[in-house]
């Protein structure tokens, strides 16, 4: 593989990995929604997506008709996935760089304030007069955690009331040392030195490979 398509698969993984290995290194939780977690995995293997299949299956009477903005086709309808399923997917809170040993009693306490009705089974908790069923499920070896909802009926002002008072919460709770971060900032730093090299390295060959990939060449 010639290195624009390698810097083109390779550079949004390596920045996904470089920003969650900030957050991992950091003293503080943090907190995102399921639907932007989803989002952001789908710009980090977008140029996967783009570099792979993408380019192989892209019609070649569209390029004929639209040129180089035949591109928009594909990229549109890849964009329009990724929002179909972040859209679709049921209500769900990730915690990074926080184990659910340290976010149980953190969770327990915010729901407690936002329901005294609040119940416990296992792993699963259920604020019945806010409209809330979830269960925690930790990430395997790294450090974090998914408030997942339980069932398909769920108030979604119910779950945007947990996670201000949740975010909240978390903003006051300071975590030690995640070595798991380290495995990501080296795989980000490398990555990226690496593609940036190469590029610089074999810069004279990139025109050629764009108007390929462009379709734009004679």
């Amino acid at each position: 593989m010639d290195p624009l398509h390698t810097c083109i698969a390779l550079s949004p993984l390596a920045i996904y990995s470089l920003l969650l290995g900030t957050i991992n290194i950091s003293k503080r939780p943090f907190l995102t929604t399921g639907g932007r977690d989803l989002a952001a995995l789908g710009v980090a293997i977008s140029g996967l997506i783009i570099a792979g299949p993408m380019e192989l299956f892209l019609p070649e009477r569209a390029v004929i008709i639209l040129g180089p903005y035949a591109w928009l086709l594909p990229v549109g309808l890849f964009a329009l996935c990724v929002t179909f399923l972040v859209l679709v997917r049921r209500p769900r809170l990730v915690i990074y760089n926080l184990d659910s040993k340290q976010l149980r009693p953190i969770l327990a306490e915010v729901a407690f304030r936002l329901d005294e009705q609040v119940r416990w089974a296992g792993d699963g908790l259920i604020l019945p007069n806010v409209g809330v069923q979830l269960h925690l499920d930790p990430f395997g070896i790294m450090r974090g955690v998914q408030l997942i909802s339980s069932g398909p009926h769920q108030s979604y002002d119910g779950w945007q009331r947990l996670e201000t008072a949740l975010a909240a919460d978390l903003r006051k709770v300071n975590v030690g040392f995640n070595p798991g971060a380290i495995s990501q900032l080296v795989f980000a730093g490398g990555t990226l030195t690496a593609l940036a090299t190469w590029l610089v390295l074999r810069q004279q060959n990139l025109p050629h490979a764009l108007e390929e990939m462009l379709r734009i060449g004679p």
